[in-house]
């Protein structure tokens, strides 16, 4: 429930941080609702239509092949998780400087209308195609879909209500705050999830298990437990782990860790 909280939360935030910019870039130009409104249901639509694709490939696979396509979503979700937390370490500021400079093209004249429309538009089809491959890939780890649903809830609200109250000028708290802690958050679920892609693709014998339970913390902690589920499925947690999950985790880490530091550096 946690996991799909945040995860919805963050991307629901993001774009309506970009719907924010582009409404107040566009204050005083006419009918600008009526297009950034267009570009959201459509958005929203593609975002549905890749749910409904990926639902109806998921339904056409059994057994090693069902296995073999978890991993390949776990591992597709860590990719882009991975590649959201390097870019927006260095392009965060910049894509707010450029769709301001958007809005401005537009009350000028130098850009048309539909531009509004189409930064909308990409903006809520890319948060929620992402969102659609981030649950489908937590899912696929095992989460219960009741409370997938009440957490996914839960975190479209809150983005929501947050993005609007930044809008209004009612939460004056810096934005980049809310984005560090969930990167850091969202870091060690991708090496959560690349380590349960490493799971599966040994059950199939793709992968070596480089040894089978390296230690044991099930008396501590049952991964059947509600707080060891809560952990598996937010950053994780295996009670018996084989090496290649423990080398997956690590090397997820290192990776985002690494790759964010030399793209901010690199920016900067």
């Amino acid at each position: 429930m946690l996991a799909t909280a945040i995860i919805l939360f963050r991307e629901v935030l993001e774009a309506s941080l970009i719907i924010a910019i582009v409404l107040g870039a566009s204050r005083g130009i006419a009918n600008r609702n009526r297009w950034v409104a267009g570009g959201i249901a459509l958005g929203l639509t593609g975002s549905a239509l890749v749910a409904i694709l990926a639902n109806m490939a998921s339904s056409s696979f059994s057994g090693d092949q069902q296995a073999m396509l978890n991993a390949v979503i776990l591992l597709c979700a860590v990719a882009m998780l991975t590649w959201h937390n390097v870019w927006m370490s260095a392009h965060g500021r910049q894509m707010s400087a450029d769709i301001k400079e958007a809005g401005a093209n537009i009350q000028s004249g130098r850009s048309p209308m539909t531009a509004l429309l189409v930064i909308t538009l990409v903006a809520v089809m890319r948060e929620g195609s992402e969102a659609v491959l981030f649950l489908w890939a937590i899912l696929s780890s095992g989460e219960n879909t009741l409370n997938m649903l009440l957490g996914g809830l839960a975190g479209v609200i809150i983005g929501i209500l947050v993005g609007l109250l930044l809008y209004i000028g009612l939460l004056r708290i810096p934005v980049r705050h809310f984005f560090s802690i969930t990167s850091w958050m969202i870091l060690f679920l991708a090496a959560g999830l690349a380590a349960q892609a490493a799971g599966f693709l040994t059950q199939i014998g793709l992968l070596p298990a480089l040894g089978e339970g390296i230690w044991n913390t099930s008396m501590a902690l049952r991964q059947d437990s509600v707080l060891g589920q809560l952990l598996h499925i937010l950053v994780g947690y295996i009670a018996r782990p084989s090496g290649i999950q423990i080398l997956f985790y690590v090397i997820t880490i290192l990776s985002i860790l690494l790759l964010s530091r030399f793209n901010s550096r690199r920016i900067g």
